[in-house]
């Protein structure tokens, strides 16, 4: 026989809060009663299913009932849950749905407007202190000598104890074995004084290999059971945060030749030094310097504007196209630059420069990405406001002087004079 089908009414949930949900107590009154024995013969159907379709305006329930079942059905409100509704009211369940949105709308908006702030406050505290550190590095890479050294040592300084601190880490700790502190505080006072010995005694080799030499007897006389991964870490952390950095001092004060044809130097003060002050180390160590920014700037932008394609897993924010966007505008710094101030002499010879700074520049910031994801941090340090640790400022720098001094002194014919 044919099922008939009961259209139940249109039920509107309002939502109300937790307690009072749980205080109330149910009053529904429906249920069904198996068949009479006497029209047991006539019935086939033992079970009743019920269809429930829900939408945004309210619960609508179909109940198919078939022949043979009695089902006593009367008006029921479950009590704070539910309430029935006329098709051409508006039920009170909707207005405080609107109510709820609107509540949570004007949170949002205020949420934005604290991050919008918090973002413009800091973005202000780095471009100022942005401004502050280019203008004292500008002014420290005129005086060179002992002012350029003695200021590179503390940057070395304070990056090597952000280094041994990251190592120590909850993220890399937990996979090795990190140094002891004397070996970790030892190496960040050696790390300082290898840009100093690098300028009393014109190289860095028997530096590097004395305090390497002192690191690895200090770990396999420690106390305990050495590892292996203690020896690999300090020993990084001297190339890295020392042995590296001094190439800077080669750069800057090794390379002495004047660059007579700048026409800075015919103009220049005597007593800040004269014409002899413009040196070859002195505008390699501008344009590499000021290439690098510039690199960094370019792609941040390009990053930003045009920014689709992910560079590697090591900094997921870097692109492709913010890459090629720095490679841009560093080679153009770098051209420019050359030709104001007249060194180096070749147009070619500027041009790799500035992709070797890039390279150097990127080479650098991947490195100290790795090392910070392995630690489980975003900022190295908090030692510069707004912008974090030394390292996060720095990282670009640290390959770069090695492969800029390299490139003069071997690559270029006279210096590039």
């Amino acid at each position: 026989m044919a099922s008939q089908i009961v259209e139940l009414d249109r039920i509107a949930l309002i939502p109300l809060s937790v307690s009072f949900l749980c205080t109330a107590r149910s009053h529904s009154d429906f249920r069904y009663r198996p068949t009479p024995p006497r029209f047991a013969a006539q019935s086939n159907f033992q079970k009743i299913r019920f269809n429930l379709d829900v939408n945004g305006s309210g619960v609508q329930g179909l109940s198919r009932i078939h022949r043979g079942l009695l089902v006593n059905q009367r008006r029921r409100v479950i009590l704070g849950v539910a309430s029935a509704e006329q098709p051409d009211q508006i039920s009170g369940g909707e207005f405080a749905n609107e109510e709820v949105q609107r509540g949570n709308q004007s949170l949002g908006e205020g949420d934005i407007d604290e991050e919008h702030k918090r973002k413009t406050s800091q973005l202000r505290k780095r471009i100022i202190f942005g401004m502050g550190i280019g203008v004292l590095v500008g002014g420290v890479v005129l005086a060179g000598q002992w002012v350029f050294t003695v200021a590179l040592s503390a940057a070395v300084f304070a990056g090597s104890r952000e280094y041994f601190e990251l190592v120590r880490s909850r993220g890399i700790a937990s996979g090795m074995t990190p140094p002891p502190r004397f070996v970790s505080r030892a190496c960040s006072v050696i790390c300082c004084v290898m840009p100093l010995l690098t300028l009393y005694f014109g190289q860095i080799d028997v530096s590097v290999t004395s305090a390497a030499f002192f690191v690895a007897t200090a770990l396999l006389l420690q106390r305990g059971n050495p590892r292996f991964s203690q020896l690999s870490s300090t020993m990084f952390g001297l190339f890295y945060c020392g042995y590296l950095p001094s190439f800077w001092v080669k750069l800057r004060c090794g390379l002495a030749a004047p660059t007579l044809n700048t026409r800075f130097a015919t103009s220049w003060p005597l007593l800040l030094g004269g014409n002899t002050m413009w040196t070859v180390g002195l505008m390699a160590t501008l344009i590499s310097i000021s290439s690098i920014i510039a690199a960094d700037t370019f792609a941040f932008i390009g990053g930003k504007a045009f920014g689709r394609t992910p560079l590697t897993a090591v900094s997921p924010k870097k692109t492709w196209e913010g890459a090629l966007v720095g490679l841009g505008g560093c080679i153009t710094t770098s051209v420019l630059l050359a030709k104001v101030f007249c060194w180096p002499t070749s147009t070619l010879s500027a041009v790799a420069f500035g992709f070797l700074n890039f390279f150097g520049s990127l080479f650098g910031d991947l490195t100290e990405s790795m090392i910070k994801r392995d630690a489980g941090v975003k900022d190295s340090g908090s030692l510069i406001p707004g912008h974090g640790g030394i390292l996060d400022r720095v990282d670009s720098y640290i390959f770069t002087g090695a492969l800029a001094h390299s490139f003069v002194k071997t690559f270029l014919p006279l210096y590039g004079i």
